[in-house]
């Protein structure tokens, strides 16, 4: 063995939620752990979300199956979601696929095995918390989904009361008066909204993953800032290059989120992944106004949160290549409508931020063990809910790899199921 590495039981490549939480899991459990970064932990795709741990959030996004809906996004005009053409064509097969399981049928099947992790969120963060000591970033007093119709309204209703019955969630009804109490600044075109109690917000998400990678660190752990030059198999080990020095490990977890699939294919595997990406930018609110909650826009398509860095405002998703120049027209058409929404004032941000979700044709992650290499660990593919699962995923992912028998049944999100 080469005293030239840096030896340890596992290296996680990757320090996002999902990442940082596996690192910590795995250090709990007495591991020495080298999590493995080209950025700061939470510096990545982690940053730039809705800070919402969703724990309402059962059912995955379906691709959009009715006529309807697929010739509106034709113009490619929605707020909800763009694309590009040569996105589309790159991830033409993914796509395809992730329309087929989107189907009734595949759909029915795929859904309570997504809402099997989902159960698992909130509880597993909240250790996290407090032991990082977070709680200060953290509020409890759930979210709001905004509805401008009365017809959408209750259409979603009608589809929450049988999933939250069966799922054990719990949310208010608010119609426009009750609404009023708690947002009294919204435009009065929105008729209600369903208010999710047992979600959490963050008000800085990039934040909540450094303080689990601190409290990582608390337990031992190292944090390597550095990029990853090649990733080796040897006789009875990992071996990882980089540009701060090389590194060598029992076991190799892949947790680079979107960035997995170009190591993957390095090690023969194809595996059928795919990136919806998403932006953001921070506003001041108007003098004299304020905006208590997370407020999701349901039929138009876009989020608003008020952050520690002002009140931020994701968009839906935008299929194109994951390294494609940015396009602002989306995140435009979205800051148009919600200054009808609530009174936003400035821009807080010199330049928009960008990123992308790591996505698979059957809506849920990649965790488990990789099929033709020992050591091998994967974690990645959590689309939307990445930064909800990062500790749930974290928990499953120790527990597999010490040949426990894990909190529930891995075999949906086993790399051997495409």
């Amino acid at each position: 063995m080469s005293k030239e590495h840096d030896v340890s039981d596992t290296i996680v490549l990757g320090a996002g939620m999902v990442g940082v939480s596996i690192a910590y899991h795995l250090a709990k459990r007495g591991r020495s752990v080298v999590l493995v970064d080209r950025r700061e932990p939470g510096h990545e795709t982690s940053f730039g979300n809705a800070g919402i741990i969703q724990r309402e959030a059962v059912a995955p996004y379906a691709f959009p199956r009715d006529a309807k809906t697929l010739m509106q996004v034709v113009p490619n005009r929605r707020v909800d979601i763009r694309y590009r053409p040569s996105g589309m064509l790159e991830s033409a097969s993914a796509l395809f696929r992730y329309w087929q399981n989107s189907a009734p049928g595949p759909y029915a099947r795929i859904q309570p095995e997504y809402a099997s992790l989902i159960a698992l969120s909130t509880q597993e963060h909240a250790p996290m918390i407090e032991a990082a000591g977070a709680d200060a970033l953290v509020s409890r007093n759930g979210w709001l989904e905004l509805y401008r119709t009365p017809e959408a309204f209750e259409a979603r209703l009608a589809k929450v009361a049988p999933l939250a019955k069966q799922h054990g969630l719990t949310y208010d009804r608010l119609d426009r008066a009750a609404l009023a109490e708690q947002e009294p600044d919204l435009a009065s075109e929105i008729v209600g909204a369903i208010l999710w109690r047992d979600s959490w917000t963050v008000a800085d998400p990039g934040g909540l993953v450094a303080a689990y990678a601190d409290a990582f660190k608390a337990l031992g752990g190292k944090v390597v800032k550095a990029s990853v030059e090649s990733v080796e198999q040897g006789a009875d080990d990992w071996r990882v290059a980089t540009d701060a020095g090389p590194l060598q490990a029992a076991e190799l977890v892949m947790a680079m989120g979107p960035w997995s699939g170009d190591w993957l294919g390095r090690l023969g595997y194809r595996l059928p992944l795919f990136v919806k990406r998403g932006y953001h930018m921070h506003y001041a609110m108007q003098e004299g106004h304020a905006l208590n909650h997370w407020v999701m826009d349901a039929e138009v398509g876009y989020l608003l949160a008020p952050m520690r860095a002002g009140v931020r405002l994701t968009t839906g998703a935008e299929l194109a290549n994951r390294d494609a120049a940015p396009d602002l027209d989306q995140l435009d058409a979205a800051e148009s409508v919600a200054r009808k929404l609530v009174p936003l004032g400035a821009r807080c941000d010199d330049t928009p931020w960008k990123g992308a979700r790591p996505c698979t044709p059957d809506m849920k992650p990649v965790i488990g063990p990789a099929p033709a290499h020992k050591g091998l660990w994967f974690a990645f593919g959590h689309g939307h809910q990445g930064f909800t699962l990062g500790p749930a995923t974290g928990r499953l992912l120790g527990e597999l790899m010490d040949g426990e028998t894990p909190a529930i049944d891995m075999a949906p999100f086993r790399a051997d199921r495409f």
